[in-house]
């Protein structure tokens, strides 16, 4: 019998045209994990607001990043499969499910089923817990599988905000990408979230303005997005040796005029460059494949904003993809699972 291994990541267009981005979007955004309104008003604003106009752009910030393979998040992805694949032997099945767009969650679980598998182990590929990320990914799969007369033994791996086998990664290949530059700081630029999102994640007894950086990880704010964030920056600022003031968590992809969490990344460009700040590192650790909002909203963006503010260089350091040190550590973890022989 087979080991099945389930990676799972947010998703992609299959081309980078209008059509193809309006049917990604309006499978992602009637999502109600990430459009968190009622039925109604959600298919308002998705089908008469938001889709009337927002992919012809974003089709447009596709098109800039779209390698000659693809999307690059399902390019980087393809690879982290290839390589884990090869990392673990034959004993194991490595299949990518996207929760938006293809290839889908239930073509992957399917693709497991049919082996079969006597165990699947299911990974989100989000270090960072959100109820709109790994918790839309793995009511997919409990919905599909829902639907089975046999189902196999299944282990979901969670968040791995702080994990060694990620800042380890990730540090890796950000001093592999800044060699020879030597930046005056370093922007930890995450995906952001409205605000009432993170209010429904914790779980709070003392006051939070979600404004500030947040407290060490406890059991009132385990899950909430914004906490893990600053974790995670905290662990990467140790590993590079950063001081306190050597960096600046924020906030990236805000849509729409509800409160999202702050800082706002573009918001904190201007506040650098007004502090001095002339050479500038920026890395994104809420994704572990670039994609949209890494190779387009910050290195192309976020670089030409920071060049018409007078800064000299933004330096985009690359998600882990599918680095040696990220496979090997994520081969390592999947290893670890209880369920795993």
């Amino acid at each position: 019998m087979t080991t099945g291994i389930l990676l799972i990541n947010i998703g992609t267009p299959d081309k980078p045209d209008t059509p193809s981005v309006r049917r990604y979007l309006r499978q992602f955004l009637s999502d109600p994990r990430v459009i968190d309104l009622p039925f109604l008003l959600r298919w308002i604003l998705v089908n008469l607001i938001i889709l009337p106009t927002r992919p012809k752009q974003s089709a447009r910030a596709y098109q800039a990043i779209w390698q000659a393979q693809g999307s690059p998040l399902l390019n980087y992805s393809k690879d982290l499969v290839k390589q884990l694949q090869l990392q673990l032997g034959d004993s194991y099945h490595v299949v990518l499910g996207m929760r938006y767009g293809n290839p889908s969650i239930t073509s992957a679980l399917e693709t497991l089923l049919s082996l079969p598998c006597d165990e699947i182990i299911v990974q989100p590929l989000f270090p960072q817990y959100a109820s709109a990320a790994s918790g839309s990914a793995l009511q997919a799969v409990f919905d599909h599988l829902a639907a089975k007369t046999i189902i196999p033994a299944i282990t979901t791996c969670g968040d791995f905000f702080d994990a060694d086998f990620f800042i380890e990664s990730q540090a890796a290949v950000a001093k592999e990408a800044l060699q020879g530059f030597t930046p005056d700081h370093w922007l930890f630029s995450y995906h952001g979230l409205p605000v009432r999102q993170v209010l429904a994640s914790e779980q709070r007894t003392v006051n939070c303005d979600r404004q500030q950086s947040c407290p060490m990880i406890n059991a009132h704010n385990r899950f909430c997005y914004r906490a893990q964030c600053y974790a995670t920056s905290r662990a990467l600022a140790a590993r590079l040796a950063l001081q306190h003031d050597g960096y600046t968590v924020a906030f990236q992809s805000r849509l729409g005029r509800v409160p999202w969490i702050k800082p706002y990344t573009d918001f904190e460009l201007i506040n650098l460059r007004q502090k001095g700040i002339k050479n500038l590192a920026v890395i994104c650790p809420s994704f572990v494949a670039d994609c949209l909002e890494t190779l387009e909203e910050i290195g192309l963006r976020a670089k030409t904003q920071w060049l018409s503010l007078g800064g000299e260089e933004l330096r985009l350091v690359p998600c882990v993809n599918s680095h040696p040190t990220w496979v090997e550590g994520l081969a390592m973890r999947l290893l670890s699972s209880p369920k795993l022989r």
